[in-house]
């Protein structure tokens, strides 16, 4: 570099005009800087073990960190691992590589499972649900048709809440880069958050005329509350998903 620079500021024997050099610095200037000849050829000289002892010391504390017994073994013993530690670096970084690879495939199995998990949930309540139904159609026949409703509306927000949660595993599943792949899925979301909304307002009609039942009714209407606003919530994400 610095001969690089004595000859960008060379200035000819035969020039007449004055050249004022680079940072107003002059060629002879920037040799009188320069170390001593004997001092580069012991730097280069020395240069190549400093660098082989840098090199040596930061494998040693890779070794270290992934072998910290290494510390009380033989000199020879460490010679042989230092040996090995390309392999055994190739070894871990195939391994870091086949675990993320796992993680993922393993987020995605869950997510079905999640899903799957709901779908059957959701059977299992339509089951209570007709279950409920003709056990208080057939046991109790002059029990209050009140009642049968309330029970019926309690049935409903579980349907519900199985629903939202069932909306919210496939907005997360179906984010915005896989709109495009699964715009059908999209459709079919809208329809059935439609569908939310008419039985959100099937059952609100119903819990109309629970107020005879006091505390039950207040907790009732609270969850159904907090269950509209989920849907309202799921409503925002789907609109903002499709745009």
């Amino acid at each position: 570099m610095v001969a690089q620079c004595v000859k960008q500021m060379d200035v000819s024997s035969d020039s007449s005009e004055d050249h004022s050099g680079v940072l107003g610095l002059t060629a002879e200037r920037v040799k009188r800087q320069m170390p001593p000849e004997q001092e580069v050829l012991e730097m280069k000289q020395r240069l190549p073990s400093e660098l082989l002892q840098h090199l040596k010391k930061k494998a040693v504390s890779i070794l270290t960190y992934y072998q910290p017994e290494w510390e009380n073994e033989s000199e020879g013993l460490r010679s042989v691992k230092l040996s090995k530690l390309p392999e055994l670096l190739d070894t871990e970084q195939k391994r870091a590589k086949s675990l993320t690879e796992k993680n993922r495939e393993n987020g995605t199995l869950l997510q079905r499972q999640t899903h799957t998990y709901l779908s059957e949930l959701l059977k299992c309540m339509n089951i209570l649900q007709c279950l409920i139904l003709d056990l208080r159609l057939k046991a109790q026949k002059d029990l209050d048709r009140k009642k049968i409703e309330y029970f019926e509306a309690k049935c409903e927000i579980g349907l519900q809440k199985i629903r939202a949660e069932m909306l919210e595993v496939q907005l997360d599943t179906y984010t915005r880069d896989k709109i495009a792949a699964h715009k059908k899925i999209t459709e079919k979301l809208k329809v059935e958050l439609k569908s939310s909304e008419v039985d959100k307002q099937a059952v609100e009609s119903k819990l109309a005329s629970f107020e005879i039942y006091g505390k039950d009714f207040e907790a009732l209407a609270e969850e159904y509350s907090r269950l509209q606003q989920e849907i309202g919530t799921k409503s925002w994400a789907l609109k903002e998903f499709s745009t």
